[in-house]
């Protein structure tokens, strides 16, 4: 396949080889090529476009963990499982905001979605939400210690300097401590 997709509509073997090589021009064209499908729903069943497109972003999402851990078997067409997902996921929504009133109107075709696939989503969210929580609740100079190494990538030589410790094995230890405290938050969370 080209470097480039296509001008015209990208075929869906090609969006989804384009995912799993994590081509962002694939996921533009996943974006420009189903968003206004997507918009439509929203728009036509009690929503915004900004409800629009925190739908169509999250079943991007399912869709790009699904095809990076081998999960994808395109049994459909891939409009219509983006189409699946995202109504589910905004009946999900009408529903926890008592706006569903029992029915949706539909413009395309859909699947049943395994709810399996929503809640693997939903779940991971939640994680995050607590683990951003735990580092709030960790404070300095813990929460600065975890960012630099785990997020920003940053050697424990750096962080020594940073913090002032004499060597990086102390900083090591510092580090483990505070990973030690961050578990602890995290899972006396509810």
């Amino acid at each position: 396949m080209n470097k480039e997709l296509k001008a015209s509509a990208p075929t869906d073997s090609e969006i989804v080889l384009g995912i799993l090589n994590n081509s962002d021009i694939a996921l533009k064209k996943l974006y420009t090529t189903y968003f206004p499908m997507i918009l439509q729903l929203i728009i036509n069943n009690n929503g915004d476009e900004d409800d629009a497109k925190d739908i169509y972003q999250e079943a991007i999402i399912v869709l790009y963990n699904k095809v990076q851990t081998g999960e994808f078997e395109l049994s459909s067409k891939l409009k219509t499982y983006i189409y699946s997902i995202c109504r589910r996921l905004w009946l999900k929504r009408l529903s926890h905001m008592n706006r569903y009133g029992g029915d949706i109107r539909d413009f395309e075709e859909y699947l049943p979605v395994e709810e399996e696939d929503v809640e693997k989503h939903n779940d991971r969210d939640i994680q995050f939400d607590k683990m951003e929580n735990a580092l709030q609740l960790l404070g300095e100079p813990c929460k600065t210690i975890m960012e630099d190494f785990y997020i920003h990538n940053r050697s424990m030589q750096d962080i020594c300097e940073r913090f002032g410790y004499t060597n990086a094995d102390n900083a090591k230890t510092q580090k483990y401590k505070c990973l030690q405290r961050l578990k602890k938050l995290f899972f006396q969370q509810k």
